[in-house]
This record gives C-alpha cells, sequence and structure tokens, in this order.
C-alpha cells in the first residue's frame, strides 16, 4: 500500500501538460496536445506533449482544422491584472522580422495598423511619445498609473491612456501598454491600436509604435 501514493503522484504529473495546453486539430480529426511555439510561412511549429515526453512537429497549414488555445493560460485581460499573453522569454526582436511603424493618435478610438495577422504569431510592440488625455493628464504607452475601474473603456481594468490593440474590426481589445515582450496573437485578421480611453474629444498627441512581425 505504501507505493499507492507515489503511483497517484506520478498519475497526476503525467496528466499536468495535458491539462494545460493548447490543441491543434488536424484536418484527419486527430488532435496534438501542446504549445505552438511558431508560424513560418506556410508551415507553423507545433511542441507535441505526451506524459513525459516533448516532440516539435512542423505541421503545412493546409493540413490544420484550427488551434484551441489554452483559456487557463491566455484569459481575456478585462479579468485580470496581469497579461497572460506575453511571453516571458527573451524580449530581444529575432532578425529577419517585417517592422512598420505607426502612430496611433489620441483622438481616434482605432488606428489602422495596415498589418495582417495569424493566430498565435507573435508580434513585438515597442511604442514612445506620449498623449494628453484630460486636464493635467498625460501618460505614454503604459498609461495612467493606480488608474480606477471605468466601465466606458475598451479595458476597464486596465491603465487608462494605455496602449491597446485589437483584431478586426469587432475583435476583443487586448492590452499592450509598454510592454516589449512578444505578444501571442488570439486570432487573425487586420490589427489595430488604439489607447484605452472612452472619450477622445480632449485628447491631443500620439504614440509612435514600432510592430515587428
Amino acid at each position: 500500500m505504501a507505493s499507492r501514493p507515489v503511483f497517484i503522484a506520478l498519475a497526476i504529473l503525467a496528466t499536468a501538460p495535458a491539462l494545460q495546453a493548447d490543441t491543434l486539430v488536424l484536418a484527419n480529426g486527430r488532435r496534438v496536445q501542446g504549445q505552438l511555439t511558431g508560424v513560418y510561412g506556410r508551415e507553423i511549429e507545433f511542441e507535441e506533449r505526451g506524459g513525459f515526453s516533448r516532440r516539435t512537429l512542423r505541421v503545412p497549414r493546409e493540413e490544420i482544422l484550427r488551434i484551441e488555445f489554452d483559456t487557463n493560460d491566455r484569459f481575456d485581460d478585462r479579468d485580470r491584472g496581469d497579461n497572460r499573453d506575453r511571453d516571458d522569454r527573451d524580449a530581444r526582436i529575432p532578425r529577419g522580422l517585417r517592422e512598420r511603424q505607426i502612430n496611433v493618435t489620441a483622438r481616434e478610438p482605432w488606428t489602422d495598423t495596415g498589418i495582417e495577422v495569424r493566430a498565435g504569431q507573435q508580434i513585438y510592440f515597442r511604442a514612445e511619445g506620449e498623449v494628453r488625455w484630460g486636464p493635467n493628464r498625460r501618460d505614454g504607452a503604459s498609461g495612467e498609473r493606480n488608474s480606477p475601474r471605468n466601465p466606458g473603456r475598451p479595458l476597464p481594468d486596465r491603465a487608462a491612456a494605455a496602449l491597446i490593440g485589437r483584431i478586426g474590426d469587432n475583435g476583443d481589445p487586448f492590452f499592450i501598454g509598454d510592454d516589449q515582450s512578444p505578444l501571442r496573437m488570439r486570432g487573425s485578421g487586420r490589427l489595430y491600436l488604439g489607447i484605452n480611453d472612452d472619450f477622445f474629444g480632449d485628447n491631443t498627441g500620439s504614440l509612435r509604435v514600432v510592430v515587428s512581425y
């Protein structure tokens, strides 16, 4: 009977990666659990995880039906104060990525970047500048410190005037701020940038954002 707790512990460890994983759904019906690690042209790179083993797969995009992202690890930024879409790895931008500079004006809710992104793609943002968004209120990309909740903003629980983004005309907004670590895209479509504000009539200034993709 002494070995029973050990057996249970091993069983829990063996199933833990499967409980916190992305799921790659292939066109042939196969489901692969693991983590999306890269998108390269017509292929994606996916780390398959099963029990204690891991292996890296390169899968043509035409063989992929969809990718189901782990909701335990990537939740809506409006629900919590941190940003779990961020990759914790080194924030240095890899060579070979395209770059585009976007002027995000504080007077418009959203600015079209002209960039098409793909689900799972890692995007880097570097923002400079300052916006004035009310009397005696001016902030950079990180937004207002100790900002109170405002249900009128796109992200009510995040800093006012901070840099935010969305994918597509009706996509859910996500937080960017001044963090330069890579941000994984949750969907595919046109990338828009804006500031987290609910009234734009008295705003001035802009953020200069370099997007590496």
